[in-house]
């Protein structure tokens, strides 16, 4: 896909990787670890906590393809900026809540920020800046972002046993202002010059679907992106009491470590053998390895050996997952209204991400834990089917 002369933009990927790490620390991340002390400060219970942040999912889903449009109309590097802003202002409104429905609010804001601060955003201002090398630069910049859960986590941790949860926000508001808004800023410059430098404008990149193919496409790849999303967002956050509710006890929250750094070497092997698979290809195989992650708990559990596979395949399939959700459209439909593309996708996935949970949870106690599994592992074989018929069209 490489134009001659046209290279990766290294300033940018390693700005938008910073910039990346703290979008998903801050507003993400951290959530799981303030929650017990912000449900106790509204006299929640920590169910209700997360119910609310489920709410500010759905939210942030429904307004995804509005914003997607935004990005493809002012730039995504102005509403990147933009998104800085709001998520400084979003969370120092969590902090100062004086009670639940501002909270509730506030909430609300944070994930209407991360549709312009997150990778859906951060993807679109990579094509928009190169578009014949941004699978490329999305491929890195994904490495990079991978690591936002190995820093915040313990910097979140660090930070909330000398602060209140409200003043930990406020740190992380500070972080978005004094940190992701120049950088987003710069970056929004950059673009605009190199636009103006250009006597014509870039040369876009072509999708791979013909015309008549590409309602029947978009419809198989958003039901790959949805189904996939319903598993990994289901399995991630019951992870460890799933575990120990399979008979791992101890050994739950170890297996449970070996999910991040599964999703970083996944990124490193496609970087050094996927270069010439495509797009479609990368799809199947994350597809494939998700659902086959959770057949093997569910057929070797309380196996300690069969726990830990689980956790490698799963964490591969979920890394390669996030390359392919800013690789495939752009491979298919190529780079003209890649934005609003980006914003149909990431609203399927973000709302089916923000009921998953609750699926799981209400599965385990109705049917039990082994055939909630199973029906996991037919969402993801569903999903491989889906992308296996984009491949076959």
């Amino acid at each position: 896909m490489n134009t001659v002369g046209e290279r990766i933009p290294v300033a940018a990927v390693l700005a938008l990787g910073l910039t990346q790490i703290i979008a998903y620390g801050t507003l993400y991340y951290s959530f799981s670890i303030l929650a017990p002390d912000m449900a106790r400060d509204l006299g929640w219970s920590t169910e209700w906590v997360f119910g609310a942040l489920s709410a500010a999912l759905l939210a942030g889903g429904f307004a995804a393809p509005w914003f997607g449009r935004l990005i493809d109309r002012h730039g995504a590097g102005r509403m990147m900026s933009a998104g800085s802003l709001l998520a400084a202002a979003a969370l120092a409104a969590c902090a100062a809540a004086p009670n639940g429905a501002v909270f509730v609010a506030a909430l609300i804001a944070l994930e209407l920020a991360s549709n312009l601060v997150q990778y859906g955003a951060a993807f679109a201002l990579l094509v928009q800046l190169q578009p014949h090398v941004a699978a490329r630069s999305i491929t890195y910049l994904t490495l990079i972002g991978g690591f936002a859960s190995t820093v915040f986590w313990p910097i979140t941790s660090a930070l909330h046993r000398q602060l209140s949860w409200q003043e930990v926000y406020l740190v992380f508001a500070a972080l978005n202002l004094v940190v992701c808004l120049p950088l987003h800023g710069w970056l929004s410059a950059g673009l605009a010059r190199s636009r103006a430098a250009m006597s014509t404008a870039p040369v876009p990149v072509l999708g791979r679907l013909p015309e008549g193919g590409r309602r029947s496409g978009f419809v198989l790849m958003v039901a790959g992106f949805a189904l996939q999303s319903l598993v990994g967002a289901a399995i991630l956050v019951h992870m460890v009491p799933l575990l120990s509710g399979l008979g791992l006890g101890a050994s739950a929250a170890f297996i449970g470590t070996l999910f991040g750094p599964s999703q970083v070497v996944s990124r490193l092997i496609n970087m050094g053998f996927g270069r010439n698979l495509s797009p479609v290809v990368l799809a199947v195989i994350a597809a494939t390895l998700m659902p086959l992650g959770v057949l093997v708990l569910a057929l070797t559990a309380p196996s300690v050996a069969g726990a830990m596979a689980f956790a490698i395949l799963f964490g591969l399939g979920n890394g390669l997952l996030s390359i392919v959700s800013g690789t495939l459209p752009l491979h298919l439909f190529g780079s003209e209204g890649y934005g609003r593309l980006q914003g149909r996708v990431n609203s399927a996935r973000l709302v089916v991400s923000a009921v998953a949970p609750f699926a799981l949870a209400f599965g385990m106690i109705r049917i039990g834990v082994i055939p909630s599994l199973a029906v996991a592992v037919a969402a993801g074989a569903i999903a491989v089917l889906a992308f296996l018929m984009i491949r076959r069209g």
